[in-house]
């Protein structure tokens, strides 16, 4: 585990040393840099055997640099930690909405993960990664499930046409699913049902979806009326449950009681003629933002999950389901740092000194939207003293465009190359042409190569989709 003691740092160095402390098997979400991060010629940052100045006068700034062992690692234990702690089938699923491109799934996918997508775009994007692998219909049918509250007709045909696992999570979708089955000859729809359990995790308001006042799932009093309707239809072949109680969590005390409820359920199923073989026990797990962070392990996760979930089949003496986990942020969040170029400077005496860089809140809007805190260091220059705190401010025309409000950090120059970590989850999944700035780049890096997975937005892709009527042309 990181340890929970909290000291200032003296250099962008001591970040790394933190993380170089830990065993060579230790967890990613558990660190502030990417596992492969080290410092070349003494001041220079290197992720997946790149150096970042040469990344960024390459390939140009910002840019979100996404490190692929500490991607594959985190894939490898949750894959093994279900295998080694939990004594039934298991499978472990991506949350893509956390970062969804074509490399992020190619990656995740060769590591034996399936897949949680939350829109035709994300299915449709997971679908066709998994085509370029070589995987048939039936292959990626099983790969893939769908989640969402407000599906539209279209996102469900598409589903029932690629034969992927449907999450449905209220009445509207479960009649129209109905209504499509019974317009289609000789399909059965293979669905799980999604729970509200009415579980309170510590976590930010906007992220915490297993309570009961959330716009997510059935509600307990309604879970009988739904398993009665379910098994009267033979075009509905409802596998088992799911639930997810939220993001960035640090308890494991809540996924255990989540458990114990979805494992009652599973019990009750039993009663209305479904005898459902799945439990989807959603993500959350938390990643290291700051030094403060300190969520359990990969394998510590797990393994109180799983314990959980076979003593509660134990208790309720129905056989062991086969378990799902899907983890997104604690997958990617910290195989990832975006790149920055400091541009200019404001001191205001006795107050603040910000200093700006070439990107902010349309490359990373969970600052302002959420209050997220991250660590930074300058790339370039890992050795120099931290000497100042300063705000690190957007270019973007909006007061509230700030990444980080107290960041210390060595005297800054123009020029600079400024790191963010933990930026792999939520940044390029939420990134917009705010203020018109085109999206960043993003490379893959590994073994001293960087590929380019996601190229840089022109001024003529923000235009692509413009249309201007024949009137205004005059």
């Amino acid at each position: 585990m990181i340890s929970t003691e909290i000291r200032t740092p003296h250099s962008g160095q001591d970040y790394l040393e933190k993380s170089a402390t830990e065993s060579p098997r230790r967890s990613p979400n558990q660190s502030l840099l990417p596992l492969t991060a080290k410092i070349k010629d003494k001041d220079l940052l290197e992720i997946g055997g790149c150096d970042l100045k040469t990344l960024v006068e390459q390939f140009g700034s910002p840019l979100y640099i996404l490190d692929e062992v500490t991607l594959r690692t985190a894939c490898e234990q949750y894959r093994d930690s279900f295998k080694t702690y939990y004594q039934g089938e298991s499978q472990v699923i991506y949350a893509s909405k956390a970062w969804s491109s074509l490399a992020v799934v190619s990656v995740i996918a060769s590591e034996g993960l399936g897949f949680d997508v939350v829109s035709g775009g994300e299915l449709y994007t997971t679908q066709k990664a998994l085509e370029k692998m070589g995987y048939s219909p039936q292959q990626i049918a099983q790969t893939i499930y769908f989640h969402g509250n407000n599906k539209s007709l279209e996102e469900l045909q598409l589903a029932i046409a690629i034969g992927c696992t449907i999450i449905v999570d209220n009445w509207l979708e479960l009649e129209t699913l109905v209504k499509l089955g019974n317009a289609t000859p000789n399909v059965t729809i293979p669905i799980l049902l999604r729970l509200t359990p009415g579980i309170e995790c510590h976590t930010h308001e906007y992220i915490r979806t297993g309570h009961l006042d959330s716009k997510f799932g059935f509600d307990p009093n309604q879970i009988e009326a739904v398993f009665t309707y379910v098994a009267q239809y033979p075009c509905l072949n409802c596998r088992g449950l799911h639930a997810h109680i939220g993001s960035q969590i640090f308890e494991r005390q809540p996924h255990q009681d989540l458990a114990g409820v979805m494992v009652e359920w599973l019990k009750k199923a039993q009663d209305y003629g479904l005898p459902l073989t799945e439990l989807n026990i959603g993500g959350g797990l938390g990643i290291c933002y700051t030094e403060a962070d300190d969520p359990p392990s990969i394998e510590e996760w797990v393994k109180a999950v799983s314990e959980a979930v076979m003593k509660a089949c134990e208790g309720q003496k129905i056989a062991l389901p086969k378990l799902i986990a899907e983890p997104g942020r604690s997958l990617v969040g910290p195989a990832c740092v975006t790149a920055y170029t400091v541009g200019s400077r404001k001191e205001i005496p006795q107050l603040r000194t910000y200093i700006a860089v070439d990107g902010g809140m349309s490359d990373n809007p969970r600052p302002i939207t959420y209050q997220s805190l991250y660590r930074v260091v300058i790339a370039n220059r890992m050795s120099v003293p931290i000497t100042e705190t300063v705000t690190v401010a957007g270019k973007h025309c909006e007061s509230g465009d700030i990444l980080i409000k107290d960041a210390q950090l060595p005297q800054t120059h123009p020029g600079d190359i400024l790191v963010v970590m933990g930026t792999g989850a939520y940044n390029y999944s939420m990134a917009s042409n705010y203020n018109r700035l085109s999206r960043p780049a993003a490379v893959l890096v590994h073994d001293g190569e960087a590929n380019l997975i996601l190229q840089r937005e022109t001024y003529e892709d923000l235009i692509r989709q413009d249309c201007l009527p024949q009137r205004l042309l005059a």
